[in-house]
């Protein structure tokens, strides 16, 4: 898939089981994505009532997970037949897709992170900063930022085929002269610049808020800050990152080493293209994960499903006693046609 090539050989090495294992994970993660995600959107979307700068950027972050979850069926697809016959342009539609999820998720995350920075450590002077105009300005700067990185990205990939049947591969075949030309220096910039400078924005943000949290003085207009959910929201971001996309932009700068020749070890390629398939798939999991980010990170997203609960039981318990009602006047209908014909019984 994506930066990976066949070059297996080389080495004698043999990484086919990625096959199975991305065929299990991306359905799973389809299924799952599709229907959180799908959830999501229906709340920012028709439900949600109130929107601020915070949930601008969840919807843009759903946005980013669906279009990447509806390119997975064809992902599976190929991973199973080992054969791509959806044509070069949906090739290299997925890959960037796949990018433009990565790094834009990661984008739309480190801009809630320093929303909720600027909102406990600098309430009263960032009031003008946080709108949700300039949030949407923002979020048109992380598009234009991620689409000029990823669409590049996935045109530079070539199909091959075997023997010029229609076996074509996709998502996995960079050529070592692409690598040294080109997408070493790209990985080297999306690297840096959309994985780097992010975490270290994460990080500085989390670490000023926790400072601000143990501060005794620490007011909001409501009162003291509910330090619990607060520290909860960054264990959530944190762990994102951790799980999700460190391991994948680790691996993938070592990658580019092995590629470029610049780390020219066999074990070391062998232990980069294991890890690589591992890494990616938890990758790719991100769009399961990021609606725990929606529930955690906004009150009015959590107020709108409690109010969609609450209806719902409303509505269920309209239905039960509608149900008790009708039972009750049934029993007691048939009681008194009972007591009628009884009476008329007795009286002939």
């Amino acid at each position: 898939m994506t930066l990976i090539s066949n070059r297996s050989t080389f080495c004698g090495k043999n990484d086919d089981f990625k096959y199975g294992l991305y065929s299990i994970v991306f359905s799973t993660v389809f299924v799952l994505g599709l229907i959180t995600n799908m959830a999501a959107m229906y709340i920012f979307f028709c439900s949600l009532k109130l929107r601020n700068e915070t949930t601008t950027y969840m919807m843009n972050l759903v946005v980013s997970d669906l279009l990447f979850v509806f390119t997975l069926p064809l992902r599976v697809f190929y991973f199973i037949n080992r054969a791509w016959p959806f044509g070069d342009v949906l090739c290299k539609i997925s890959v960037a897709l796949f990018y433009t999820n990565m790094y834009g998720s990661i984008f739309f995350l480190t801009c809630i992170s320093m929303d909720r920075f600027l909102a406990i450590v600098y309430p009263l002077s960032s009031r003008s900063i946080r709108t949700k105009g300039k949030a949407k300005l923002v979020c048109l700067g992380v598009w234009v930022l991620v689409l000029a990185c990823s669409l590049p990205t996935g045109f530079l990939l070539k199909n091959s085929s075997e023997n010029n049947t229609i076996n074509k591969s996709c998502l996995e075949n960079f050529s070592s002269k692409q690598w040294k030309d080109d997408l070493s220096k790209i990985v080297v910039f999306i690297v840096t610049v959309g994985f780097l400078i992010p975490l270290l924005l994460n990080v500085l943000c989390s670490v000023m808020v926790l400072r601000t949290l143990c501060q005794p003085r620490t007011l909001t207009r409501g009162g003291q800050l509910n330090k619990t959910k607060i520290l909860r929201m960054i264990v959530v971001h944190l762990l994102i990152f951790c799980v999700c996309f460190i391991p994948y932009n680790i691996n993938l700068i070592f990658y580019a080493l092995v590629r470029t020749k610049a780390l020219d070890n066999c074990l070391a390629e062998s232990v980069v293209r294991t890890i690589y398939p591992i890494a990616l798939c938890l990758a790719v999991t991100n769009c399961c994960f990021d609606p725990i980010v929606y529930y955690f990170t906004s009150e009015t997203f959590q107020n709108s499903i409690r109010r969609k609960s609450q209806l719902n039981r409303n509505y269920d318990n309209r239905f039960s006693e509608t149900l008790q009602f009708e039972h009750s006047s049934f029993h007691n209908s048939l009681r008194a046609l009972r007591s009628k014909v009884f009476h008329n019984e007795s009286t002939v």
